[in-house]
């Protein structure tokens, strides 16, 4: 399993973004909330986004640190999801936090929200 994040992987269409917020689904594990819908794209499983609110961070210095963190922890824990789902997903990961967090956090809090979202998925796949 390749670990970059590549240009194909990110989640940049605003029809994308748009539908994950009227009709995605969602986890969250604060002070991560993970977005999600079912999606098609051209050869690649999972497109991923992250996105940090300028109201609880009027910096954005620290609005792309945060951004940059998010991004490094899914990339090095996107394997769980990767592995074990069939179907192409769309994601959307929220920072909701007020104060800066370390990667050691966002690492733990990223891979307990992708670990839910596999638990929901087999959930729905064995129905």
């Amino acid at each position: 399993m390749d670990r970059s994040f590549g240009k194909k992987e990110k989640l940049k269409s605003q029809k994308l973004f748009t539908q994950l917020f009227e009709e995605g689904k969602s986890i969250s594990n604060y002070p991560l909330k993970l977005m999600y819908i079912p999606a098609q794209h051209q050869n690649v499983a999972i497109k991923a986004g992250v996105t940090v609110s300028k109201r609880n961070f009027k910096s954005a210095v620290q609005r792309n640190r945060i951004k940059r963190l998010l991004r490094e922890a899914y990339r090095l824990n996107k394997a769980m999801v990767f592995n074990n789902t069939d179907a192409d997903f769309a994601f959307l990961f929220l920072y909701l936090g007020r104060e800066m967090p370390t990667f050691e956090q966002l690492d733990q809090r990223m891979k307990l929200v992708l670990n839910k979202f596999k638990v929901k998925i087999d959930e729905k796949n064995s129905q």
